[in-house]
């Protein structure tokens, strides 16, 4: 606690909310597709799901950037914290009283939709706040604390706990994550930001169009939203389906699968506390292609990958070299906007890297109902697809991708 950063009460009060969401989100990704396979076995209607959440993202992420500029960050932040828990709340319902079949899974992509509606200026508005509670020179020590619980509550811990939650009733690990929910709204309650300046235009599409122009004049952030567009995709082409891959594919059941993202966070948390060293000794840019460079070989991995073994270790890779894309990105974008065009730049940023996510969401499960005449090796395609466009990514980000 000798840090000044964490002398910042109100830090440390951002921090808890993290935690609390964290360890909800790490929850409920488990037991969301989970609930899923067990309304449906067919991977287009679960690719579907997969993709109703991240769906918003493509309608509400620009407008998102100017009701953000508009908005206060501290109370936006707590209400939508507590509508997510009433939706959670809904979920529980579907778990407890549904039945198998497409009216229930059409309803579970419903209320997803919902949730990611909100979630979206909730993201949004997270990343603009941070400015508002540390000082500049703080921010990469605070967004690698933030990265890393979630890393931690999120993927470590999370995954197992839901896995047990599970065990006693699919609806258990939806009622924890609205708990989590309302804790986190609580600590975001009792926050004190700074002052800012609001210079978002009364008119919206005037307001919009300022974050738009900022952004596409600036060659460096425009290329960083395309890039991440397209890693957001391939990385949705995978997840999509990585529920059905774990239960064909590793035979794991639900605990098992837990201890698998388990794997997968530690990844990312050795990554998010190692992170400010290898980012000092590689640079900014080596430190993103050394990123897609561990995506590459994670997905090329699992594509022969049949036990869990081989499995985790391609997916420690992936999320350890990740935190440093992570890390990078949002440093470099919190000290480089303006502070009165944060929410709308970032939200048009936002808007490039995470539209194309429900899509890859959908060519997840296409792919393997297309590859259904390879009998098992078709739940391996989706893997085989990332690591082609992830090579690709590579190559173009070597020869265009500069940092000012």
């Amino acid at each position: 606690m000798h840090d000044p950063l964490w002398r910042n009460r109100n830090f440390r009060l951002v921090f808890g909310a993290s935690v609390f969401s964290h360890l909800g989100t790490g929850v409920y990704g488990v037991a969301f597709p989970w609930f899923a396979t067990l309304l449906t076995r067919d991977p287009l209607l679960i690719g579907m799901v997969a993709m109703a959440p991240q769906l918003p993202w493509v309608f509400f992420a620009l407008p998102a950037g100017v009701w953000t500029d508009r908005l206060d960050h501290r109370a936006t932040l707590v209400r939508a914290n507590l509508l997510m828990a009433a939706m959670t709340l809904a979920v529980v319902a579907l778990a407890l009283w549904a039945a198998p079949g497409l009216a229930s899974v059409l309803g579970l992509a419903g209320l997803a939709f919902l949730t990611g509606s909100v979630e979206v200026l909730r993201d949004n508005t997270a990343q603009t706040i941070l400015p508002d509670v540390v000082e500049p020179a703080a921010l990469e020590a605070a967004n690698a604390a933030l990265q890393s619980s979630d890393k931690l509550m999120g993927q470590f811990v999370g995954p197992p706990l839901a896995g047990a939650l599970i065990a006693g009733s699919i609806a258990v690990p939806f009622g924890f994550h609205a708990l989590m929910l309302i804790l986190s709204a609580g600590f975001l309650a009792q926050t004190k930001v700074r002052a800012r300046a609001t210079h978002a235009p009364a008119a919206f599409w005037p307001g919009l169009r300022e974050g738009l122009a900022w952004l596409w004049g600036h060659l460096a952030l425009r290329r960083l939203g395309l890039v991440l567009g397209l890693f957001n995709f391939l990385y949705e082409v995978i997840w999509s389906v990585m529920v059905l891959y774990a239960q064909d594919s590793l035979h794991l059941n639900a605990a098992q699968y837990g201890a698998l993202l388990s794997v997968l966070a530690l990844g990312g948390l050795l990554g998010g506390l190692s992170s400010a060293w290898l980012l000092v000794r590689l640079g900014a840019r080596r430190g993103l292609l050394l990123s897609i460079a561990g995506f590459c070989l994670a997905t090329g991995t699992l594509i022969f990958a049949k036990t869990p073994w081989v499995a985790g270790a391609a997916l420690f890779c992936e999320a350890f070299t990740g935190m440093l894309w992570n890390v990078v990105t949002v440093s470099y974008r919190q000290r480089l906007i303006p502070a009165p065009l944060l929410g709308r730049v970032n939200a048009v940023y936002r808007f490039l890297g995470w539209s194309p996510r429900p899509f890859g969401s959908l060519l997840g499960g296409a792919l393997v109902a297309l590859g259904a005449p390879l009998g098992g090796f078709a739940l391996h395609l989706p893997f085989a697809f990332a690591t082609l466009g992830g090579v690709l990514m590579l190559a173009y980000c070597a020869r265009f991708l500069r940092l000012d």
